[in-house]
């Protein structure tokens, strides 16, 4: 390869924040599509069953060695446990549509047990529900989540409390 054809940092960062940002408006589009079409109720439990599914996909692969999120651009500093400018939770924002697009979060706990069913990855604060940063736990599961996730059942959202408390519910 030569010099030219290396793509700075800087340059591949904003790439892949363009890429995430598009699958941000993805996942609102359908999930826009599915209340609209469902109402709000059928369309949110629909949009769970699709992340479990999505988060399913991502925890197979990674449980086969394969990687899950890239290095950079799909959020900006992560110290202290905390990690902050979620490009996610940046264009759920920005649509005014946080209500159904921190139902994508919910690929965490679900990639983090399709990889392995007795441990869930679950967030404390959540910048997609309004928090201003993301903050995470890793926990054991217990049977009920794992029969739930098994199942696929609409209980299973219960699996992480932050999500399950909504936009701006934290207490």
């Amino acid at each position: 390869m030569s010099q030219e054809e290396v793509v700075p940092l800087k340059e591949a960062r904003e790439q892949v924040e363009i890429a995430v940002s598009r699958t941000a408006l993805l996942h609102l589009a359908f999930s826009k599509t599915l209340v609209e079409e469902f109402g709000i109720e059928r369309g949110k439990e629909l949009i769970l069953k699709s992340i479990m599914e999505y988060g399913r996909r991502v925890g197979e692969r990674v449980k086969r060695g394969l990687p899950d999120l890239p290095k950079y651009g799909v959020h900006g500093e992560r110290k202290d446990g905390k990690v902050r400018d979620c490009v996610f939770a940046k264009i759920f924002l920005e649509y005014g549509e946080l209500d159904v697009g921190c139902l994508y979060c919910y690929v965490d706990p679900a990639k983090t047990m399709a990889a392995d069913p007795t441990s869930k990855l679950i967030h404390i604060d959540c910048a997609a529900c309004g928090d201003d940063f993301c903050s995470f736990e890793k926990l054991a599961t217990t049977d009920k989540e794992r029969e739930d996730f098994a199942n696929r059942s609409e209980n299973w959202k219960h699996v992480d409390p932050r999500l399950a408390q909504g936009v701006g519910k934290k207490h």
